[in-house]
């Protein structure tokens, strides 16, 4: 189960997106979690989610945790497709209760009551590709599957006999 939980390619552009979706999802669990960026921290977070919005408290936890914990092991790449899946989950439910009602566009201008969900739809289909392909190069998915293989990791080296450093062979991909 954990292999196939893991797995993943050696491809650059998965990394890519994993990274990136990581760094924009790390600041909106900061903000929520540890009150950073102007956040309300964890229990004002949670007091908003479970009064005003009336989520369950453990569902509130839970979508605090995919954002900040989600946002580290996407940029880690680890466990990419637990925390992708959390996040998709996340943005599903954003869409659903708070931003369908203000329409498709983000609120650029303060022209509009609230935030539209087209970022919200960009997060879900970057989630919804890395549950399906995994983290890509540079993870710890990807270095802990191949390990288990027998073969080394991304990114790790082997000294030779001759006390050379020597890459393994597992070319970095552009394909997806």
């Amino acid at each position: 189960m954990w292999k196939k939980l893991l797995a993943t390619s050696n491809s650059l552009p998965l990394a890519i997106l994993r990274v990136t979706l990581g760094i924009v999802m790390f600041p909106h669990g900061a903000q929520k979690m540890l009150g950073w960026f102007g956040g309300y921290g964890f229990s004002g977070t949670m007091a908003f989610f479970t009064k005003m919005m009336h989520i369950p408290a453990p569902l509130a936890f839970l979508a605090i945790a995919a954002e900040f914990f989600g946002g580290i092991g996407l940029v880690l790449g680890f466990l990419t497709r637990v925390w992708a899946f959390g996040i998709g989950i996340n943005m599903l439910v954003a869409v659903a209760m708070v931003h369908r009602n203000f329409g498709f566009f983000i609120n650029w201008n303060g022209a509009q009551k609230g935030e539209g969900f087209e970022y919200h739809l960009l997060v879900l289909a970057i989630a919804a590709f890395l549950l399906i392909k995994g983290a890509g190069a540079f993870s710890l998915d990807r270095v802990l599957t191949v390990s288990a293989s027998g073969t080394a990791g991304a990114g790790v080296a082997l000294m030779t006999k001759n006390n050379r450093v020597d890459a393994p062979h597992l070319p970095i991909s552009l394909d997806f």
